[in-house]
C-alpha cells in the first residue's frame, strides 16, 4: 500500500542537536565544580531533568531551568548560577548543522509523500531552526508537540486526511517516534543517533511488520518504495493464497 504521509522527528533526525546538550552538560559540570563532584553533578541534573518534563516541557529552556534547579539543590552562588544563564543561552543560540545528506534526502521524500515535521520541544526555539535549516519549503506542516503519544500521533493523521495504514515515521527515539507511532497503526523506521539521551530509549519491537531499523535517513526512500509494491510473487489485482 503506497505512503500518502512521510512523518520526520527533527533534533538528530534532520540535524545535530545531542552535541550540543552534551556541551551543555560538560558546562554545567564545571560550574558546579566548587560545590559537587562531577558525577553527582550530571546523576542530579538527569533526575531533575526527568522530574521536569511535565512541567517544562523539552527543550533547551527545560535545560536551562533544570540546571538551575539542580545547582540550587546542591548549593550553589549567585556566580554559578549566572554561568548556567549563560550556558543557556548558548544553547539556544546553537548553530543548525544538517545531518550529511539530509538536504538530498528530504527533497527524494518530498517527491514520494506529503512531509510534515514532527517534534517535541520549545515552539519558538523549534520554529528558529527549521528557519535556519533552509528545509522548511520541503514540508507541507509543522506540528511542535510537547509529547509523543499515540493520540498524538493519530491526531495528526486524522488532520491530515490520511490513514495510519499510509503513513511512516521516522526518528532517533523509540521511545517517541517509533513505538507511539507504531501503536497508532502507522509505519515507523528507526535511525538510531549516537550518545542518544537515556530518556528516549525503548524496547525494540523486532520482527513487527510496520517497523524497520535503519542506518541513516537516506534509507527511507527505499522502503517508502517497498512498501508501495505488490507483496512479493503476487501480481496486482491477484489474492493472496489462503
Amino acid at each position: 500500500m503506497p505512503i500518502d504521509l512521510i512523518c520526520l522527528d527533527a533534533d538528530d533526525t534532520l540535524w545535530h542537536n545531542m552535541r550540543y546538550f552534551e556541551a551543555a552538560e560538560a558546562a554545567f559540570a564545571d560550574a558546579l565544580a566548587p560545590f559537587a563532584e562531577a558525577g553527582i553533578a550530571r546523576e542530579r541534573i538527569a533526575e531533575v531533568e526527568v522530574r521536569n518534563l511535565a512541567h517544562y516541557g523539552y527543550g533547551a529552556k527545560s535545560f536551562t531551568l533544570s540546571m538551575i534547579e539542580t545547582a540550587v539543590e546542591l548549593g550553589a552562588d549567585v556566580g554559578a548560577v549566572a554561568r548556567l544563564l549563560e550556558v543557556g543561552r548558548t544553547l539556544l543560540a546553537h548553530p543548525v548543522e544538517l545531518l550529511d545528506g539530509i538536504g538530498d534526502t528530504l527533497a527524494r521524500l518530498a517527491a514520494q509523500g506529503r512531509l510534515v515535521l514532527v517534534t517535541k520541544g520549545d515552539l519558538l526555539h523549534q520554529e528558529v531552526k527549521l528557519a535556519a535549516s533552509g528545509l522548511g519549503s520541503l514540508f507541507t506542516g509543522v506540528e511542535i508537540v510537547s509529547d509523543k503519544r499515540p493520540e498524538t500521533f493519530a491526531r495528526i493523521f486524522e488532520r491530515y486526511g490520511v490513514a495510519s495504514e499510509r503513513t511512516v515515521m521516522a526518528g532517533d527515539s523509540m521511545r517517541s517516534d517509533v513505538l507511539p507511532a507504531l501503536a497508532a497503526g502507522a509505519f515507523a523506521a528507526f535511525v538510531p543517533a549516537p550518545n542518544a539521551w537515556a530518556h528516549e530509549a525503548g524496547e525494540e519491537p523486532v520482527g513487527h511488520p510496520r517497523y524497520r531499523r535503519l542506518t541513516r535517513l537516506a534509507e527511507l526512500p527505499a522502503w517508502i518504495d517497498e512498501l508501495g509494491r505488490p507483496a512479493a510473487g503476487l501480481r496486482r489485482g491477484t489474492a493472496p493464497p489462503i
